[in-house]
């Protein structure tokens, strides 16, 4: 199996002025990939493959002497994404969707490059990069298993980052946690509602940043175009916005912590979240939650801690009562369930999540379950 380890480094000014070359070369290259094979297809009906890019490259090397300063492999790889955006969209197209055709990169639209194989080395504190040199890098954990690539990475503050992608050995799936389970509602008034009745509070990080983004915001749209001061508002939008970031991805962390060290089956709605955000009142505050990102990271945690995660049509959990079992009428603003044929009365994320742990316990084939506690 593969994992992923992520570093901050820092490269000098001179390391730092050739890693933004080699972006920039990589994007030269990665755009002319992309016209070239677009204009094999609509001049001569011509697919191209990205072996066949590759064996370009000697030619553009001779045109272009300055890609000679940049790892092969490297150049490579940019060709590489290119072919793997092509493939996404003529998928996407089968699939009867409408995708956009993938676009030539702009300035500053190119942000990572790639070490596919080799021309890396780790080696007491450092980072070897072929045409770059040692970088300091700051090893806050032990990487296990063998480094198979390394992707650098430039965040939008301007810090850089090394990204591993690691092979180990399959490990051995813990016994599964028996009787340990749980459904959980995601929601906007409390972040996630657990059907034995707990509740984890919303923490709202862009919420509680919005003044501070609004200030610099006004900064930034008052600054000259062009100038020095612009540039510099434009970073402290960009650090609020990471901040912003850092703080609910270390939260959905611990949160997806929790609960594959607590629970051995987890159940979730398989929301639709783009659908989701075309309701205006609501895209802000739903965006801010980052429900896919619990999702996600309790996903990939759950394999190695012994717990199983399941998703589940969200279709009238709400308005289900999970005692009776009839549909009950619900507005947003309706924040209590009562049922008119059973008299139950709880909170309606509550018996949402009760819900939710039924029809994740018959998905894996588990009926013999008593939908409500009470």
């Amino acid at each position: 199996m593969l994992k992923a380890y992520k570093f901050r480094i820092y490269p000098t000014k001179s390391q730092r002025t050739k890693m933004e070359r080699t972006l920039d070369l990589c994007r030269w290259t990665y755009n002319q990939t992309l016209a070239y094979r677009k204009d094999a297809w609509e001049k001569e009906g011509k697919s191209v493959s990205k072996y066949e890019t590759h064996n370009l490259l000697p030619t553009w090397k001779e045109e272009k002497p300055e890609l000679n300063d940049v790892f092969s492999q490297t150049l490579q790889n940019a060709q590489e994404r290119v072919d793997l955006a092509l493939k996404a969209f003529f998928r996407r197209v089968k699939a009867g969707e409408n995708p956009g055709y993938p676009r030539f990169r702009g300035r500053g639209w190119y942000d990572s490059f790639t070490y596919p194989q080799k021309g890396f080395k780790l080696n007491a504190g450092k980072l070897y990069l072929s045409k770059i040199g040692n970088i300091k890098i700051k090893l806050h954990r032990s990487i296990e298993g063998k480094i198979k690539r390394l992707t650098v990475r430039r965040a939008a503050t301007g810090k850089w980052f090394a990204c591993f992608s690691v092979e180990i050995e399959d490990q051995l799936k813990p016994p599964w946690k028996d009787g340990s389970l749980v459904g959980v509602d995601v929601g906007l008034e409390s972040f996630a509602t657990l059907s034995n009745g707990e509740t984890i509070a919303n923490p709202r990080f862009f919420r509680e940043e919005e003044t501070e983004l609004a200030r610099v915001q006004r900064k930034l749209s008052k600054a000259p175009k062009g100038t020095p001061e612009r540039k510099k508002a434009l970073r402290m939008v960009e650090r609020v916005h990471e901040r912003i970031a850092n703080k609910r991805y270390d939260f959905a962390h611990k949160v997806s912590r929790y609960l594959v060290n607590r629970f051995g089956l987890i159940a979730f709605e398989d929301l639709s979240i783009q659908n989701m955000l075309k309701n205006h009142c609501l895209a802000k505050s739903i965006s801010d939650v980052a429900w896919n990102m619990l999702v996600t990271l309790t996903s990939y945690k759950a394999v190695s801690a012994g717990s199983m995660v399941v998703l589940v049509d969200p279709r009238n959990t709400s308005k289900m009562c999970s005692r009776c079992g009839i549909l009950v009428e619900k507005t947003l603003s309706d924040r209590v369930h009562s049922c008119p044929q059973c008299g139950l009365s709880l909170d309606r994320d509550w018996n949402a999540a009760i819900n939710i742990l039924r029809l994740g316990l018959q998905s894996v084939g588990i009926k013999t379950v008593e939908a409500c506690p009470f």
